[in-house]
């Protein structure tokens, strides 16, 4: 197995430096062939699919002061012998996604050094973007050594080791694994033996019976939460920009008032301090989106089992956390999130393919479009926290928020949990259409805020705003709750007139189950509204299928607040009061229909 780095990877160097490569070999490993796990396949069609910048992850790795260069590489070469993931690739024909792992027994692998007479006056920082710059450029799954090393130095000893990793050989966790292991191989520790299953056996693990079982339950776990919960957490008029992603600042928290608030209502709670951590983490996402429930996802939960905890492979798939806020007081939140977390963990193995199948069908079906809006990874726990360069050193503030460099954000609101003692060290990504960055910083202060209150006594949730100053979403008098999720119908009007070419449409708020026409209880308490679409077709052959369909295929960059109605009414002409309702009910319906498939019923 060869290293070639992508074309288009470039490194910010300074001047003032010189550059080699260290070309090396290893041998001694198994080799081996199997099929893919879950978490491959998962990231693999991310890779093929999207910008290499975006999948692609990297590290950096301090050296301690008079290391080798010979110590640096003969630690790199153990890790590649220990570790098969470290010897995979992925053969495919041209074209063809890849089915199959192939681990080499040898091979070699390249370092980049880079000499400088002095380092820039941000050492961290510097090693920092090289890492990130090595990002640029896809691996070559068939032959492509799945790291990218470079090796900084100084006059020709070692500081940092700058990596950029494949995502189908290593996520984050796999990552601290190895930064752990790295530090342990250059004190001259020995490794303790391989506890959990490499790439290929737990494969095999994942397609036994067992394993097969496992993935349907968490399919069906999905499909449920797809179904029934809000498929935006963030509906809002400012919400999502059509199509595109946006680019967000990190902002970090440090606080040692929020670790020792965290400790304090944990301890008064009688539940662990990642739980309690989660259920304020959901109750502010909730209560800013003006939500009654809270769907995250929560990525480094796969990794809770012993045979997979220090499995250097990806594991990235998604535990899926729906958490319904409606209690009267935070205790009873902490309580509904600790076995709510633990279903979703059990349900964070799945067939990828079979997966976004189901998404695309559910999705389509419902009228919808799934937005993983919201991302909780909490690795705190890990054995080496993947913490970013600069912060180890960084523990005596009593609280800072500080800004961080942009990266694009393919969801709404993402945050890392690094630690949580001495500091609560958090980081964010806030979409900007949706957070100002004084509002970004109010969230974290917000959720700091929550803690303290959950610490001193069980806080009634509706003094949610006053305890921690962060506001919900405004969306104004034309927004409904339908089918769980916040809707504009005259966000879904314009969408569904687009989608058929311009023919008059009128979306009608209609009559909910028992209820009242704006949905309000009369016999039965909740009973949201539905919408009807009204549509003249004219002199076309428009049928309320083909409606859904065309509307449906606009969903994904249609904004936010739209969903597909429950009903589709197609009239010849529009009234002489096109924008009456009551007019469009009085006219001859020609034909009517739903896209709709079928629901499966919230069981909450």
């Amino acid at each position: 197995m060869n290293s070639a780095a992508g074309k288009d990877t470039m490194r910010p160097n300074p001047p003032h430096t010189t550059t080699t490569t260290v070309t090396v070999a290893y041998a001694g490993g198994d080799e081996r062939r199997g099929p893919l796990t879950m978490g491959q396949a998962n990231m693999i069609r991310c890779i093929l699919r999207d910008d290499p910048t975006h999948i692609n992850i990297h590290d950096v790795w301090s050296v301690p002061e008079g290391t080798t260069l010979e110590a640096v590489t003969d630690a790199l070469r153990a890790l590649a012998v220990r570790h098969e993931g470290l010897r995979t690739t992925f053969p495919r024909p041209q074209g063809v996604t890849p089915v199959d792992q192939v681990v080499s027994a040898g091979g070699t692998f390249t370092v980049t050094v880079l000499d400088h007479a002095e380092l820039p006056a941000d050492p961290a920082g510097y090693a920092e973007s090289v890492a990130r710059a090595a990002r640029a450029g896809r691996f070559d799954l068939e032959r492509e050594f799945p790291l990218r090393i470079t090796l900084l130095t100084v006059a020709g000893e070692p500081v940092h080791v700058a990596l950029a990793f494949s995502h189908a050989v290593a996520d984050g966790s796999a990552m601290a694994i190895l930064r752990e292991e790295f530090a342990e191989l250059l004190a001259g520790k020995e490794l303790s033996g391989l506890a959990s299953l490499p790439p290929v056996d737990l494969a095999a693990v994942e397609a036994s019976p067992a394993g097969l079982r496992k993935s349907e339950a968490s399919l069906r776990y999905w499909e449920r939460i797809l179904r029934t919960g809000p498929q935006e957490m963030f509906a809002e008029p400012r919400g999502r920009r059509p199509g595109t992603d946006e680019e967000a600042r990190q902002l970090t928290l440090r606080s040692r008032r929020g670790s020792r608030a965290l400790a304090a209502a944990a301890r008064r709670t009688g539940h662990p301090e990642a739980t309690v951590l989660m259920a304020a983490w959901c109750a502010l996402v909730a209560h800013r989106a003006g939500q009654d429930s809270c769907v995250t996802a929560v990525p480094s939960a796969n990794r809770f089992h012993a045979r997979v905890a220090r499995s250097v492979t990806t594991t990235s798939q998604d535990a899926l956390l729906h958490l319904d806020v409606r209690v009267p007081a935070f205790d009873a939140l902490v309580a509904r999130t600790w076995g709510a977390v633990l279903n979703a963990y059990r349900h964070s193995q799945f067939d990828s393919v079979r997966l976004w199948e189901m998404i695309d069908r559910v999705t389509a079906e419902r009228g919808s479009h799934f937005g993983r809006d919201v991302v909780f990874n909490d690795v705190s726990a890990l054995p080496a926290p993947l913490l970013g360069a600069d912060t180890q050193e960084r523990d005596d503030a009593e609280q800072e928020l500080t800004w961080g460099p942009p990266q694009a954000l393919p969801t709404r609101l993402l945050a890392f949990t690094y630690r949580t003692a001495p500091q609560l060290h958090i980081s964010l990504w806030a979409a900007p259409s949706l957070f100002t960055p004084e509002e970004a910083k109010g969230f974290l202060s917000g959720l700091v805020l929550l803690l303290e209150a959950a610490a001193a006594g069980d806080m009634p949730m509706e003094e949610l705003a006053e305890v921690t100053g962060v506001r919900p979403a405004e969306r104004g008098p034309g927004w409904l709750r339908v089918d769980g999720c916040w809707v504009s119908p005259d966000a879904v009007r314009e969408a569904l007139g687009r989608a058929v070419d311009g023919l008059p449409v009128r979306v009608a708020e209609e009559r909910g189950p028992d209820g009242t026409a704006d949905g309000t209880a009369e016999g039965a308490a909740g009973a949201e509204p539905h919408l009807t679409a009204y549509i003249a077709r004219g002199d076309t052959s428009l049928t309320p299928e083909e409606a859904h369909r065309a509307l449906t295929a606009l969903i994904p960059a249609a904004g936010s607040g739209v969903l597909a109605p429950h009903r589709y009414a197609l009239v010849e002409n529009p009234p002489t009061e096109p924008d009456r309702s009551d007019a469009w009910r009085r006219l001859e319906i020609i034909e009517e229909g739903t896209g709709r498939s079928r629901q499966v019923r919230d069981e909450r």
